[in-house]
């Protein structure tokens, strides 16, 4: 996860752009990783752990029909995470992160490990989703590897 990190570290300040996180099952674990290597601040603007569906439509101007239809565990919702965090912070690139880590909040349609990671950039949004496997912290950190990749793989 760390050599991911050095590597969008790297892209971001290469092709000078920036980036902006809007968290939440990873509780900021996502700006944590792209926020430790020295340098940072020239590509990292904002990180927002946004948890409650309160949180999502305040801070991140998410409306409450989308979250209403979809749930906050989705692909619409992970796509407008981005893209509302990427204007909210004014940068090229937005990441939003949804899901549901445990152990408890799953169902059969969204079970626990259930993860939604988009990417927005000025013209285009990559979403995907994932199901992981573990306690709390493994799926947290699985999704927050995945993030990572996910933002590379854009760059690229």
């Amino acid at each position: 996860m760390e050599r991911t990190a050095a590597t969008v570290h790297k892209l971001l300040i290469s092709r000078r752009k920036t980036v902006s996180v809007a968290e939440s099952c990873t509780g900021g674990l996502v700006s944590s990783l792209l926020t430790g290597l020295a340098g940072s601040s020239a590509y990292f603007m904002l990180g927002a752990v946004v948890y409650s569906n309160k949180a999502k439509q305040t801070v991140l101007g998410i409306r409450a029909p989308l979250l209403k239809r979809w749930g906050a565990v989705s692909s619409p919702v992970a796509e407008e995470m981005a893209r509302a965090v990427r204007r909210l912070a004014k940068t090229d690139y937005g990441m939003g992160i949804t899901g549901i880590a445990g152990p408890a909040g799953g169902s059969r349609e969204k079970p626990v490990g259930t993860v939604f990671i988009a990417v927005a950039g000025k013209r285009r949004v990559l979403c995907r989703k994932f199901l992981f496997k573990g306690d709390r912290a493994g799926i947290q950190k699985q999704a927050a590897g995945q993030a990572l990749r996910l933002l590379k793989n854009f760059l690229s």
